[in-house]
């Protein structure tokens, strides 16, 4: 790999999957646009990223494409989730873990297309003003088993306040943007969905959907976590559904929430998990259950985690009933991945450095990012398998306990070979052109002859 020759066939590989879904010229320059976010060290806006590649030519070009090209930011979606499946299955106790979570990405301007006006409390940000503009995005990505785990992103919705909604666009809830989200990636998927995401989810609005499939769809299993308070009943017994006068019952008897958790009749068990870098010990309690959000049709396991290192209780509801203990306490530590990814998001991939104003370039470079970031976990896959961990990346100087490489290392890596990158680009330009067509020549006249 010193020529970077074998990296591009690699990182080739990946955007050739891609070209069915543009015209020959908008697939040059959708890779020429997410090659220059990765290889960009400074700023990640179109013209520096260009520049770092030495592409400065092309920069119009780019621009344009961002606003006006055909994009069918659906399908590029749709793919990098089957590229996804394909390249790097996710498959955990039978299920596809994704993460659903929202993000702020950050505005100093009202002029900006689609940003809302948002209230930061003084305690959560204190470097920021009480209220921020910003645009906000609910992201979903695939979480991928292993030591650590890692978070693929591959789909994203902006979401707009309704009392703030831009000219011509329809008010849709995060809930049922998570929803879509969701049955998008479980119809490419081959393995049914388990959707792990935070509190703010864990409501009916996205709950209900994904275990009350319509005939035509699957059910999606979830893992969160319940309100401390949550409404947690016993199983009905069948004898208990039949009534002497009246409607039928549809709930058990009320047993106690989360918070109160000492009173259920549950016993301490304890068992080992791959938690935070590390295994763990811990112990539970486990309860079958029916929950309000859920519905009286499905039980639940109500779950309280008290793991090792944490002072803080774990409560969790999962309707996978299936799933161990151990496999649920990994799919929730998991799921932090994601904010790790959204760290990374910002600071290597120029999350809060986009300087478009207008929809589709806000949209689509949202997207390249996010495409990139992928792309960069797969490569490092790739490279693990055909180089071996310890060959392609070095643990540096100052961090010898560093045992897996980041989003930094992978672009490092990518930096040593700019400028074979750059010529590769320039070389596309080619198979830009369209193929120029061969007219028949007229036979010569009799005249003529």
């Amino acid at each position: 790999m010193d020529d970077g020759k074998e990296l591009w066939a690699i990182w080739q590989s990946w955007l050739k999957s891609y070209g069915p879904l543009f015209r020959r010229g908008g697939w040059v320059r959708f890779v020429q646009w997410v090659t220059a976010v990765v290889q960009c060290g400074e700023e990640h806006t179109i013209t520096q990223s260009l520049t770092a590649m030495g592409l400065e030519a092309w920069w119009r070009v780019i621009e344009h494409f961002a606003e006006y090209g055909s994009f069918d930011r659906t399908a590029v979606e749709r793919q990098t989730v089957r590229l996804v499946e394909q390249e790097h299955p996710s498959h955990w106790a039978k299920y596809r873990p994704v993460a659903l979570d929202d993000t702020k990405e950050h505005r100093t301007s009202a002029e900006v297309w689609g940003t809302c006006t948002f209230h930061e409390s003084a305690a959560r940000s204190p470097n920021r003003a009480e209220t921020v503009r910003a645009h906000n995005w609910v992201v979903m990505g695939d979480l991928v088993p292993g030591k650590p785990w890692t978070y693929l992103p591959h789909t994203s919705r902006l979401y707009f306040r309704k009392s703030q909604l831009p000219v011509g666009e329809k008010f849709q809830t995060k809930t049922k943007l998570a929803v879509e989200m969701l049955r998008q990636a479980d119809a490419e998927s081959q393995a049914p969905v388990l959707a792990a995401f935070d509190g703010a989810y864990a409501n009916q609005t996205v709950v209900r959907p994904c275990i009350h499939p319509k005939p035509d769809q699957r059910r999606i299993e979830v893992v969160t976590r319940p309100r401390l308070d949550a409404r947690l009943y016993h199983p009905l017994a069948d004898q208990a559904k039949r009534s002497r006068g009246g409607r039928p019952r549809k709930w058990g008897r009320r047993m106690a929430a989360p918070k109160n958790h000492e009173k259920w009749d549950a016993t301490w068990q304890t068992g080992r998990a791959f938690i935070y870098g590390r295994m763990r010990t811990f112990r539970y309690k486990r309860v079958l259950c029916q929950w309000a959000v859920s519905g009286p049709d499905h039980l639940v396991h109500a779950y309280v985690f008290d793991v090792e290192g944490y002072k803080d209780p774990w409560y969790t509801i999962s309707t996978a009933l299936e799933m161990s203990a151990a496999q649920v306490v990994t799919v929730v530590a998991a799921r932090y991945r994601q904010e790790d990814g959204f760290r990374d998001h910002k600071q290597r991939l120029g999350m809060e450095e986009c300087r478009a104003w207008t929809k589709e370039p806000i949209l689509r470079t949202f997207q390249i990012q996010m495409v990139a970031m992928t792309l960069l976990r797969l490569t490092q896959f790739r490279l693990d398998e055909v180089w071996g961990e310890e060959t392609w990346w070095h643990r540096p100087e100052w961090n010898r306990r560093k045992n897996h490489p980041s989003i930094l290392d992978l672009r490092r890596l990518f930096w040593d070979h700019r400028e074979r990158f750059s010529k590769f680009l320039v070389d596309l330009e080619e198979f830009a052109k369209p193929p120029q067509t061969c007219f028949p020549t007229k036979e010569p006249s009799a005249a003529a002859a």
